[in-house]
């Protein structure tokens, strides 16, 4: 069995998007571009929330971003510029273990 990687400075990545093809176009720039090795598209989530004093439930595309923790501040910037909201959902989560080969493709595809 394979080792898992606890070496490697890995991060998740949760943001949304108003739409499948604002989140495909997002997700495409940033594999191109070598921040996220991997962007997984969850379709269909709904959202709920206060935004300048009015409650708002909306539908929104659930978009996991695999990258490498030294590029976040990188990512964020290059993804708020491609989002069209003012204020996009952005939070990186630490990875502690990760499956050795695939923590190993994510930083071999992450520009470090």
């Amino acid at each position: 069995m394979e080792k898992t990687a606890t070496d490697k400075s890995l991060c998740v990545v949760l943001c949304t998007a108003p739409s499948h093809e604002v989140a495909v176009s997002i997700a495409n720039t940033l594999v191109e571009e070598h921040l996220a090795a991997c962007a997984t598209i969850i379709g269909n989530a709904t959202s709920i929330y206060r935004w300048q004093g009015e409650k708002i439930m909306e539908q929104e595309v659930q978009l996991i971003l695999k990258t490498c923790a030294n590029i976040v501040t990188q990512l964020q910037q290059r993804f708020t510029s491609l989002h069209p909201f003012s204020v996009p959902e952005f939070f990186a989560i630490p990875i502690t273990e990760a499956y050795g080969p695939y923590a190993d493709w994510i930083s071999g595809e992450v520009k470090q």
